[in-house]
């Protein structure tokens, strides 16, 4: 599957200096160390895609993007593998109400994705797979589990043959990442996806690895499995398998995806006798009209919309960056026009002021530690106000050396080049 063109990546000096992220399994800080010295391997877990990017999913793929700049930015290797959901339950239950094909539903919305991503800036992964794409290595998966004993059967009246669950009885690792309590669990299982009470299944949280075919919905063969399609956790693993080898260096998405989807990728691949992330981060929720935006509820604010009513992109990217990413927020037009103030100010004091190291220093330490964006943004405030004030080369009053960047290759000056390279934001254009 194509992804999109990234933009072109300038890289400054190598730092060598960690970056440092929250794990949520830790619950702390630390610095991100490749289980492959030299290089680190990211998984972004993608869209479903039976509607556009709204400014949540935009949240996530900024934060990523970010983490990738910063890796990049320490002189690291990265490589960054990412599916797209183009097979389940949603999308089928949408393509059914709008009179349309799955497949073509499917290609119609990852265009559009791809379309902003591009317009963001976000650079683009190695690995971009569907789950129709990876058909053939996810049922290999499944048997796979079946064949370590890990798979049972329910019987399911409405299909030719019975699902497939997997055990999680046997290995015990259900809530290794989220570290839940089961009443936790239970409050959002159903309605991310579980089906808790199900009669036949052998642990609550058990996950679906493989549904039997039902009328109407897209099957494969799968041996012993029977006809039909996988469960929504496998996919990952497949593709990050595929993408980046197991186990890897960093999970990357939404705080809606600790439980249950990352809780049970890493079920998954224990079963399979691996290990899963090293790190897993979480950006927060985005709110508007007083609840998380979400595709079931409405109140989703389109980053194509914004695009085609004349927001800038670059602004859009500004707003995300006055949030920190594991912060929730709540969506409102003021933002924009702050933002949009910010850009004109920022592009105005690069021509005007353009090499200053002290700042470029600072931007590089805000975002090594723990993708700090509304501190970077501080900094370049601090720097557009003293280029407002005076063009002359001087020092700006309140940017003082960060601890840590002594070394002359973690200063290059131009604000601009750090500014691209760090954050995505070209300011010269």
């Amino acid at each position: 599957m194509h992804s999109w063109n990234s933009p072109s990546i300038s890289p400054l000096p190598a730092s060598g200096v960690p970056l440092r992220l929250h794990d949520t399994r830790t619950g702390r800080v630390a610095p991100v160390v490749p289980i492959t010295p030299g290089r680190a391997r990211l998984y972004v877990c993608g869209i479903t895609p039976y509607d556009a990017t709204h400014l949540g999913h935009a949240a996530t793929y900024h934060a990523a993007d970010l983490m990738r700049r910063a890796l990049l930015d320490t002189g690291l290797e990265v490589v960054v593998a990412q599916n797209v959901t183009d097979v389940d339950d949603p999308l089928l239950e949408r393509a059914d109400r709008d009179g349309i094909g799955w497949r073509e539903l499917a290609a119609s919305q990852v265009a559009l994705f791809a379309e902003d991503m591009e317009a963001l800036r976000i650079i683009a992964p190695e690995t971009y797979r569907s789950v129709s794409e990876s058909m053939d290595d996810i049922i290999t998966t499944v048997q796979t589990l079946h064949a370590r004993g890990r798979a049972y059967q329910v019987e399911a009246p409405d299909a030719a043959g019975p699902d497939w669950y997997l055990d999680l009885g046997v290995d015990g690792a259900l809530g290794d990442v989220s570290g839940w309590s089961e009443q936790q669990m239970l409050t959002v299982f159903a309605e991310r996806g579980g089906d808790p009470e199900r009669e036949g299944k052998r642990g609550r949280f058990d996950p679906l690895l493989w549904r039997a075919e039902r009328a109407g919905e897209p099957a494969w063969e799968a041996g012993v499995l029977g006809r039909g399609r996988p469960g929504w956790h496998v996919e990952c693993v497949c593709i990050a398998q595929d993408g980046l080898g197991l186990p890897f260096d960093i999970q990357a998405g939404g705080s809606d995806l600790i439980f249950p989807h990352h809780d049970l990728s890493a079920a998954h691949a224990v079963a399979l006798g691996r290990g899963f992330a090293g790190m897993y981060t979480h950006s927060g929720m985005v709110a508007h009209e007083g609840e998380k935006m979400s595709k079931s509820l409405g109140n989703l604010v389109f980053v194509h919309r914004l695009v085609r009513d004349g927001v800038d992109p670059r602004v859009i990217r500004l707003v995300l960056m006055a949030h920190h990413y594991r912060a929730d927020w709540a969506w409102s037009e003021d933002e924009v026009d702050l933002a949009a103030a910010r850009l004109e100010t920022y592009r105005t004091a690069a021509a005007l002021h353009g090499q200053h190291p002290r700042t470029v220093a600072a931007l590089r330490s805000a975002l090594r530690d723990d993708l700090d964006t509304p501190s970077a943004l501080t900094a370049l405030d601090t720097w557009a106000a003293a280029a407002r004030a005076d063009a002359v080369d001087q020092e700006p009053a309140g940017t003082a050396e960060p601890a840590g960047t002594t070394d002359p290759a973690d200063r290059p000056g131009d604000v601009a080049a750090a500014t691209d390279a760090l954050f995505g934001l070209d300011l010269r254009s």
